[in-house]
């Protein structure tokens, strides 16, 4: 066998064995990237609905709320104050403050892992407070422009 033919039989091997890899692969990353959207779409606020949500940084992560409201801006959310607590805590907690517990847990969802809880509070103007916790993770910023 000369070394052309040998060369072309060793790169149909190859190619044989990398090709399916690699489509495994692709398909992988594209079924996780449509979980993540559908993931997104079921925390996006609901439609026809202005929620006034306040996010406070319960962490020493400095920036972490505003990283929060560009994210919960982007998921249609109305963030109409951030600061920061100076208690720290691990898991991110989401207040529902008007009764509408379907907020919380859609903002909750989008904010993982987070707890819900419930308190009442009909004089502020405020319908959602959610204390950031440390193990909760800003996204990946997308590279769409």
């Amino acid at each position: 066998m000369t070394t052309t033919r040998r060369f072309l039989v060793l790169l149909g091997i190859i190619v044989l064995l990398v090709v399916p890899v690699v489509v495994a692969t692709i398909r992988r990353h594209g079924s996780s990237a449509t979980s993540a959207r559908s993931a997104s779409a079921a925390a996006r606020a609901p439609g026809g609905v202005r929620v006034r949500v306040q996010v406070l940084n319960g962490t020493k992560t400095h920036g972490l709320a505003q990283q929060a409201t560009t994210y919960l801006r982007n998921l249609g959310y109305d963030v109409v104050e951030t600061g920061t607590v100076v208690s720290s805590r691990d898991t991110t907690v989401v207040l529902d403050l008007s009764g509408h517990p379907d907020w919380a847990s859609r903002i909750a969802r989008a904010l993982q892992p987070a707890r819900v809880e419930t308190r009442s509070d009909s004089s502020r103007y405020l319908d959602v407070a959610i204390v950031l916790g440390t193990a909760w993770r800003p996204p990946p910023e997308s590279f769409d422009p």
